[in-house]
């Protein structure tokens, strides 16, 4: 795995400079694809801010999990940016980027092997392209018409430390988002979280194998299906004791090819998992197969009244809810002295405040990313490393004009 130098001093990097043409906030897949455009618009200097600059959550929690994006989308991923190439050229081979060009660029891979890309290039993408990182968060973001954005940043290393102050014309922010959870109408049960869940070998040696386990596992998302998956094989295998409730409000969606666009692509499942999927849980096969004698699949779409449901969320012990994801919390921002709560236009890519864009405000990822309609109409989200290359790209015009 291509490991960032994370011995290398951040802080004498940025000594001398205090003005920025842009500060990102989080480097993450969406924050690598935002700052490799920004070079490609000449917009540097730029500020890099990130905790651990380690690829995001892509490669803290989700290694193990296998991607439903072909590999040829990874590829495009780092072919799409001059900065990308270039970072390519001076890394030593084999590389992340020639590992993911040997394979079969049709069919799809583990996530892992797209960590491994967005760490070479978090590493690459350096002083030389213009790009000063700063290990540590924003604290704070304060606008002014005659002197765009004043930025707090807080150390990570002490908190004691005084906040360093820089200015920018644009703020980008890619701060990610975290596992969603809904309120449950009982509360003794063990939550196991997503994370853990989608980590089939912590998973394994975190729950006790002598124990008997009944685990509820709410959605019925990409996820869900995997975390399905995960439980089996544990149940079938190492924790015989091990018993599935799997609760879901719509049949089971696929992603499926059309005349050159993808329905459900945002949403529907994709790949081995979407293979497993049908062989397994739709009606018909649960029944056939070895998945159903550990899996009980429990229809919440409005038929079971709740204290039924309660019932049934009463004979489990443990929890994992796959049912989306929630926006990290922002710097504190301010705008001519008064604080901001903008909203997010998915649409324009674009912060909003009482219906008009704030100034040199912008967000991009899985924490803000760009609505798209279908050829038959249906909206989704665009969530995936090429989607968030694809989104910055169209954005990059308006971070340009800022």
């Amino acid at each position: 795995m291509c490991e960032p130098d994370m011995h290398q001093n951040y802080e004498l990097e940025i000594s001398s400079i205090q003005n920025f043409e842009a500060v990102v906030v989080g480097a993450g897949p969406a924050g690598i694809a935002v700052v490799g455009n920004l070079i490609e618009q000449k917009k540097t200097p730029i500020l890099w801010v990130d905790d651990e600059f380690q690829a995001g959550r892509l490669n803290k929690c989700y290694r193990e999990v296998p991607s439903n994006t072909r590999v040829k989308l990874f590829v495009a991923f780092c072919d799409a940016l001059s900065s990308f190439k270039e970072v390519v050229k001076k890394t030593q081979r084999p590389n992340a980027y020639t590992t993911l060009q040997e394979l079969g660029q049709n069919d799809t891979c583990h996530i892992a092997e797209a960590a491994d890309l967005c760490l070479m290039l978090s590493q690459g993408l350096d002083q030389a392209l213009g790009v000063y990182k700063r290990l540590g968060t924003v604290h704070s973001a304060s606008w002014s018409d005659s002197c765009g954005w004043n930025i707090s940043l807080k150390p990570q290393a002490n908190e004691m430390v005084e906040l360093s102050k820089f200015h920018s014309k644009i703020l980008i922010l890619c701060t990610g988002s975290y596992p969603k959870t809904s309120p449950l109408p009982v509360f003794h049960l063990h939550d196991i979280g997503l994370d853990l869940a989608l980590n089939p070998s912590l998973l394994s040696s975190t729950l006790p194998r002598d124990s008997k386990i009944n685990v509820a596992v709410i959605g019925a998302s990409h996820s869900a299906i995997l975390v399905l998956r995960n439980f089996y094989n544990l149940a079938s295998s190492s924790h015989p004791s091990l018993r599935i409730k799997w609760f879901t409000r719509h049949t089971l969606r696929y992603a499926e090819e059309r005349d050159g666009w993808i329905f459900n692509d945002n949403t529907g499942l994709k790949g081995e998992v979407s293979v497993w999927a049908k062989n397994n849980l739709e009606v018909g096969a649960l029944e056939l197969s070895p998945v159903g004698k550990y899996l009980e699949k429990i229809d919440t779409s409005g038929k079971e009244d709740e204290e039924e449901l309660k019932e049934r969320l009463n004979s489990c012990t443990h929890v994992v809810q796959a049912i989306g994801f929630t926006p990290r919390e922002i710097p504190l921002l301010e705008r001519n002295g008064k604080r901001l709560y903008p909203n997010f236009n998915h649409d324009l890519q674009v912060f909003e405040e009482h219906g008009k864009s704030v100034p040199g405000l912008f967000g991009a990822g899985i924490a803000w990313p760009q609505r798209v309609t279908d050829p038959e109409g249906h909206v989704s989200f665009d969530v995936g490393l090429w989607k968030f290359m694809r989104s910055a790209k169209k954005a990059a015009l308006l971070w340009h004009a800022a």
